[in-house]
């Protein structure tokens, strides 16, 4: 905690806190064009199977119309449209007589698309489901993975690049929350953008489906050391009084970025396009990384009081602090005596879980980031199922997640973390099982209440990011942040793993995300202590007096209750 007036004597909240929000508004208005983009650049559009008397030239006779011509070539799929995977093996001449019925072939009559398929390319140019042209002979497994037809038998190969991008930012989480301790927050946050920008610029000449699906997994492992980096730098750098404003600006710049995704999809039709628009950027970002400083917290931790003083005095110069002088060795080792003895005790991940302060608020944390990301990426990824103009729902469900993080900062100063958290969890549930009981011809209503659910999200992501942060002392912040963050991925991962039930069982999904929505919430109330207005914690000591304060605070307000009664 005396970290907090060493950063008043640098300043406390000046022109430095300014600049450093305005840095990491930049990789926050990317990132989620890299997370969402699969919702453009896998895009299912319309297709039919691919047959020599629509699509060879010199078979089409002259006088005959489209609709004949599909007629006899492809059957009547469920929705009494051209079927997506299925075509007559010879052309059904008799279906043209207009006393033709259903009984007048058979599923005999019909096959696969052995030859491919024609896809509707007037919304989208090309996707990675879509190829461009026919193949020239029929397809088999391997053909299918260099040729990337993903729809009819092959649709369960779509899903698979997602996961695999999920699995990528999971396992970037453990990974990073782990090294981050010894290698600093600063390097690992420049060299993630540098990483992002080439794994994600090279997708964009991947041969194959194998070689997209594993440059993705490198440019999500990167990604996940960007937002731990730069959300920790920013905690550790930020007075208590201004840290949910300064969080919520960072979480509105991300909502801004899901929003402009949809003008930048609704631009650049074509997937490698978008995807290099989406990753070029990170180039630019990691350059301008460098100037930042290293978090000081982490440098007297780690037993570097030189440099962390060095760091102190360049924030002090950059805030137009005259007392920057009065900032010494003496100063700052008087101040960090707790943190200076806390470098020396080695701190693991199985502290997390075997001291006592910290045991209740590990697990509540993991069950609460696992539910929670299960219910907000199986609505994110979900858009193309509502029917709707999917550019105009991203930018919609950006507009409203900026609503509800701009929203956070006001909401968190009069209920506090624990009750925001909370409220809008059970928020969310129940506008998701709102959505389910709303009849499918009703879209404009089931959009409004998809709408509702991701502003919900919005502000308990938002809040989540300040919560967590708060719960956890420094030695242990970083280490714990990579573990959720795994934890949460893997529930990122499950939420469209359970959308493949659908077609069994339609009412399951939704009924799944609303209910551990709901469920989450009382963990957080019953779990989980209110940091409002706390200094950040440096140390387990700091955790076992803030309880106390707590506590004490608690038998006050019982004998003022009691004494009123009496």
């Amino acid at each position: 905690m005396a970290f907090s007036k060493l950063l008043e004597q640098a300043g406390g909240m000046g022109l430095f806190q300014t600049l450093q929000v305005l840095t990491f508004i930049l990789p926050c208005l990317v990132i989620p064009s890299q997370m969402l983009l699969e919702n453009f650049s896998a895009a299912v559009p319309g297709h039919r199977c691919w047959t020599h008397m629509l699509d060879n030239g010199s078979a089409v006779p002259a006088n005959m119309t489209l609709k004949a011509l599909l007629t006899i070539s492809i059957p009547p799929g469920p929705n009494w449209e051209p079927h997506q995977c299925r075509r007559f093996r010879q052309p059904q001449w008799q279906l043209l007589d207009p006393n033709a019925t259903a009984t007048s072939w058979s599923e005999a009559d019909t096959e696969p698309c052995v030859d491919g398929w024609v896809y509707d390319r007037s919304v989208f140019t090309s996707t990675i489901v879509a190829k461009v042209g026919p193949p020239p002979e029929p397809l088999d497994h391997c053909t299918l993975l260099l040729q990337w037809d993903l729809v009819c038998s092959s649709q369960g190969l779509k899903p698979l690049s997602q996961s695999i991008f999920m699995s990528g930012i999971l396992v970037g989480s453990f990974i990073w929350g782990l090294v981050s301790y010894r290698f600093g927050r600063k390097p690992m946050l420049s060299w993630c953008c540098l990483q992002l920008a080439v794994a994600g610029t090279s997708t964009i000449f991947a041969p194959t489906l194998v070689i997209y699906c594993g440059l993705r997994f490198v440019a999500a492992f990167g990604m996940a050391g960007i937002l731990l980096s730069s959300l920790t730098l920013m905690v550790e750098w930020t007075m208590t009084s201004r840290r949910a404003a300064t969080m919520t600006v960072v979480g509105c710049a991300f909502s801004a970025g899901q929003a402009a995704l949809g003008g930048l999809a609704f631009a650049l039709r074509d997937w490698r396009t978008l995807q290099l628009a989406a990753s070029v950027p990170f180039f630019a970002i990691s350059l301008i990384s460098w100037w930042l400083p290293e978090s000081a917290r982490w440098l007297i931790i780690k037993g570097k009081p030189d440099q962390a003083l060095q760091e102190l005095r360049k924030v002090a110069r950059i805030n137009g602090h005259k007392e920057a002088k009065n900032l010494t060795i003496e100063v700052l080792m008087s101040s960090m005596e707790e943190e200076a003895a806390a470098a020396k005790e080695p701190r693991s991940v199985l502290d997390l879980f075997c001291v006592p302060v910290l045991r209740w608020r590990s697990c509540a944390m993991l069950v609460v980031n696992f539910s929670l990301m299960i219910s907000y990426y199986g609505l994110v990824f979900d858009l193309q199922s509502l029917g709707r103009d999917i550019f105009l729902l991203q930018a919609l469900f950006g507009a409203v997640d900026f609503l509800g993080r701009a929203t956070t900062a006001l909401l968190l100063s009069f209920l506090g973390r624990r009750t925001i958290q909370a409220g809008s969890q059970v928020m969310a549930g129940l506008a998701i099982l709102a959505n389910m009981l709303v009849p499918q011809d009703l879209q404009t209503l089931r959009v409004v209440f998809a709408v509702l659910g991701k502003g919900c999200f919005g502000i308990s992501l938002t809040c989540l990011s300040i919560y967590k942060a708060e719960l956890f002392p420094t030695p242990l912040r970083m280490t714990a942040d990579g573990i959720l963050h795994s934890v949460g991925r893997l529930g990122a991962m499950m939420g469209p793993l359970i959308l493949m039930s659908r077609q069994a069982l339609p009412l399951l999904p939704p009924l799944l995300y609303g209910v551990i929505s709901i469920a989450s919430s009382l963990v957080v109330l019953f779990f989980l202590p209110e940091t409002q207005g706390l200094p950040l914690p440096d140390t387990i000591q700091d955790l076992e007096s803030q309880k106390s304060t707590a506590a004490q605070g608690n038998r006050q307000e019982a004998v003022t209750v009691e004494s009123t009664s009496l």
